[in-house]
């Protein structure tokens, strides 16, 4: 039922009333004056749980967490001006990402635009191309016509949102009276679906998509599977919560080893037996005996440089699979790419093929997985008890059941993906790795930490924390705890990879690359009130499970760290070499 206080109240009421009835459960509003009509249907709607984040910038990356942890899309909303602008990093990777997010920009009506009037820019299609679906909502009176656009908008926006797999940009336009000043006089709509909306609380309009691969297609991919005599699953990140049972499946039916990423749920977790972690590592090497003649991929194509260059290098058919809404393949060279989804795609392929066991080819993938992790073992052993590479391997047995966790980009999503071993605790593991960046971090985990109300893990280097110092300021109210684990080696210690390290003078190389930050860590914990935990070992790093919401720094030296990762690839070598 819309609030008919006056015209403002009852066409956002509408709005937030549909937007809640096709499935939006958590909206964070950064507080604003144009937005009052935004602000306060949202806070009515009993179905929505309504944050509110000081920082637009940082209500953006709360948001993409809490649709990264839930599924379902979350809102946005804030006023106008340069508040708007500043949704845009996470609007940009919400598209990359393919992430569904509503944003609900508060603008100044067409007479007030171009004049000078305060707090005004020009927000029509404000974030370009990022934006699956634009519309600038207009300026209606509250009659049946009026309100009817606005439940329509609501339905759209998350159907284009879910259905193109990105973010969606609604901007509003509101006249006086922004506040709830009582003018039911021109609230004239009467027909009950304009002010009711359907019955029983359905939608005014649900999305409907067929996805469901056709016979045609699983025949196909089966004929595909059955001739090939060394097939792999490369399974990459994926919002889907059910692709991972789907794919061990498949698995267990060809007999292809799966490669797992870290964000494909099959790395940790259930479904992760067996599962292929090293490959970033194997890969390096190019082991004949190791090269398949099929590819089938699920999901994003895994961070690895090193095996994207040997899957491009063996010049095998590759099968990509992955629902409408991207074009995601970087290679460039995979013979089918199959827009539907996934999940239907790998239960009818499983269900389509005879069983087979993966005989000396599987057994093969198994003993260069576990000559790897002792090669591993026996590096680590001889370095500190503390790098960045070991981290991942404390880190790997400290997680626990039911908890999620936020990899930053740089080093630590490279790390994690060529040292996490495989284990059977249920973590769900998230990075932003639409974009790539950095920025947004803490507010994308404390999303998280919202959405689904567990235990969250951030693990980010000390550059990321600078980049999003203020999203420190929603940890304190989470509902569940949120540690943040800051890897700190002084700067980027991701460039000490590149050529430009041996390229550049020393001290310019430090000053344009590496930048150190000198942030003081602890003292950031104490301006927002959240303890601070100096981490020195592997039990103290253990120590940080059941845990409440802590910063805890891990101190590792930047220099030696890239000597650390030649000579355990050089270790791999030689153990798959002898």
């Amino acid at each position: 039922m819309i609030d008919p206080t006056n015209r403002n109240t009852a066409l956002a009421s509408a709005l937030v009333e549909e937007l809640s009835r096709s499935g939006v459960r958590h909206a964070i509003l950064s507080p604003g004056s144009r937005s009052s009509p935004l602000a306060l249907a949202l806070d009515r709607d009993p179905g929505i749980e309504l944050t509110v984040v000081l920082d637009e910038r940082s209500a953006g990356f709360i948001a993409l967490g809490c649709t990264l942890s839930t599924g379902a899309p979350a809102v946005v909303a804030c006023t106008s001006g340069s508040a708007a602008a500043n949704l845009h990093p996470a609007v940009v990777e919400a598209d990359q990402a393919g992430v569904p997010l509503i944003v609900l920009t508060s603008d100044r009506p067409p007479e007030l635009r171009g004049i000078g009037a305060g707090q005004t820019i020009d927000q029509i299609g404000l974030y370009g191309s990022a934006s699956r679906w634009f519309c600038e909502g207009g300026t209606h009176d509250a009659d049946d016509t009026g309100l009817l656009h606005m439940r329509s908008l609501g339905c759209r926006a998350w159907a284009e949102a879910t259905l193109g797999r990105g973010p969606v940009h609604l901007n509003l336009s509101w006249r006086d009276p922004l506040g709830p000043e009582p003018h039911p006089e021109d609230v004239t709509a009467a027909r009950p679906l304009a002010v009711e909306g359907r019955s029983e609380g359905r939608p005014l309009t649900v999305p409907i998509a067929g996805r469901e691969p056709s016979a045609a297609l699983v025949e196909a991919l089966a004929g595909a599977v059955s001739r090939a005599g060394r097939g792999l699953i490369v399974a990459g990140r994926s919002l889907d919560p059910d692709l991972p049972a789907a794919v061990a499946d498949l698995a267990a039916a060809t007999g292809f080893p799966v490669l797992a990423e870290p964000t494909s749920g099959l790395r940790l977790g259930p479904h992760s037996r067996g599962a292929v972690a090293t490959y970033d590592l194997l890969a390096r090497s190019r082991p004949d005996e190791l090269a398949p003649d099929l590819v089938l991929r699920f999901g994003d194509m895994p961070t690895s440089k090193p095996l994207r260059a040997w899957l491009e290098a063996v010049e095998v058919d590759q099968v990509a699979i992955d629902p409408p809404g991207r074009w995601n393949e970087p290679s460039r060279i995979a013979g089918a790419f199959v827009r539907a989804d996934a999940t239907a795609v790998a239960r009818a392929l499983t269900a389509a093929l005879e069983r087979r066991g993966g005989g000396d080819w599987a057994a093969a993938w198994a003993e260069a997985e576990a000559a790897t992790q002792g090669a591993i073992d026996a590096a680590l052993a001889d370095g500190p008890e503390l790098s960045e590479p070991g981290i991942w391997r404390a880190l790997g047995e400290t997680f626990g059941d039911g908890e999620e966790v936020l990899v930053a980009s740089s080093m630590p999503i490279r790390d994690a993906e060529a040292f996490l071993r495989p284990g059977s605790a249920a973590v769900r593991i998230h990075a932003n790795r639409g974009a790539n960046g950095i920025d947004g971090l803490v507010s994308t985990a404390a999303g998280i930490a919202l959405g689904s109300d567990r235990p969250t893990w951030l693990v980010l280097g000390d550059l990321a924390l600078a980049h999003d110092l203020g999203g420190l300021a929603s940890v304190r109210d989470l509902p569940a705890p949120l540690r943040i684990v800051v890897i700190d080696n002084g700067g980027g210690g991701i460039f000490d990879f590149l050529p430009q390290a041996s390229q550049v003078e020393a001290d310019a190389f430090e000053r344009l690359f590496t930048t150190p930050s000198g942030l003081d860590v602890e003292g950031a914990a104490a301006l927002y009130g959240i303890d601070f935990v100096e981490v020195r070992s592997e039990a103290e790093l253990a120590g940080l499970a059941g845990s409440g919401s802590v910063l805890a720094r891990v101190r590792v030296e930047r220099e030696g760290n890239v000597d650390l990762h030649r000579r355990i690839a050089e270790a791999v070598a030689h153990a798959l070499a002898t």
